[in-house]
Parts: structure tokens; sequence; C-alpha cells
């Protein structure tokens, strides 16, 4: 969604609250495509002050359905966001700290979608469970070890070892 910011950067000290909705149904980046199931509109707060600064702020959340880090089960995992930029208004244009320019900025147009991707990346979780203590998945059958165990051999021998198991096996006595 494109707001045309073009009337607060006209007006010194105004101020204009737009509601928006998250404009995609599933969240993609390099880890993958993760669907969104619930999320609510969010408040943007974008502010002309004194024709120095650029303010746009919000909050939202979201839930998305994002595998378990260990079985693979799909958990809904909720993601809040604060929207907090500060923007500097130059007669070159409008500058984003130490970048010329902002990514979600197009001119006197701002991609509040870009925008609201770009901080769903930033607080996405790092690792996510179904609970603390899942199992996970078995690496030979591949059973999710929460519903159950398989019957697949539990230990494997350290590899570092091998030379050393091949000793024993050698000189095995019958």
């Amino acid at each position: 969604m494109a707001i045309d910011i073009s009337d607060i950067l006209s007006c010194e000290n105004k101020e204009v609250v737009e509601r928006v909705q998250v404009g995609y149904r599933s969240f993609s980046f390099e880890l993958g495509d993760f669907p969104i199931t619930e999320a609510a509109p969010i408040a943007l707060r974008i502010a002309n002050c004194e024709n120095k600064r650029l303010l746009i702020s919000g909050q939202g959340e979201l839930t998305v359905s994002v595998p378990c880090g260990r079985c693979l089960t799909e958990v809904l995992t909720e993601i809040s966001f604060q929207i907090d930029r500060e923007l500097r208004i130059t007669e070159d244009g409008i500058k984003d700290g130490d970048l010329d320019e902002a990514a979600y900025l197009n001119g006197v147009y701002l991609d509040a979608d870009r925008l609201i991707y770009e901080e769903i990346l930033m607080n996405w979780p790092m690792n996510v469970l179904c609970k603390d203590d899942c199992k996970g998945i078995c690496k030979v059958c591949g059973q999710n070890l929460n519903r159950g165990d398989c019957d697949c051999q539990k230990t494997e021998p350290d590899p570092r070892m091998a030379a050393i198991q091949d000793i024993f096996n050698q000189y095995k006595e019958v």
C-alpha cells in the first residue's frame, strides 16, 4: 500500500494517522515462505516536525505459522513489532540517518508494505520450538519423537573413535 505523504511534507507540524493492513498472506524470505494466519490493522502515525524531521510510528501484531526448529511441527507464532522511524527532511529530499534514502520511500510515497516487511524481518524469532522439551525427529527414520519412540538404533558411534573400534573388532576374541 502506497501512502502519499506530499501533504504532510508541505505542511509544517502536520500529523496524519493511516490504518494499514498487512498486504500479504504469507511472509517470504531466505528461510522460506510462512503463512500469516492473523494480522491486526496497524495505526501508522506520520508526522512532520518543524519541516526538519519526518516521524513514522506505529505498532503491529501478527500470527505466523512457523515449523518447530526440532520436530518440524507447525507452531502458531505471534510476532509483535514497533515502528519508530525518524527521517531528516532536507532540500534534496528525505534522508534516513546515514542512508541517502529509505527503501520504503519512493519520492513522496511511503510503501507501507515494505516498511512493515522490514519490521517483521527484524523481529523474526531466532528459534521456534513447539515446546521447551521438544525431542525432535529421529535422524534415521524421521519419526517425531514427541509422539513416540521408534525402533532405530539410538546411539551413533563417534566417527573419531572409528579407528579404535576397528582395532577392537580386529582382535576380538571368539
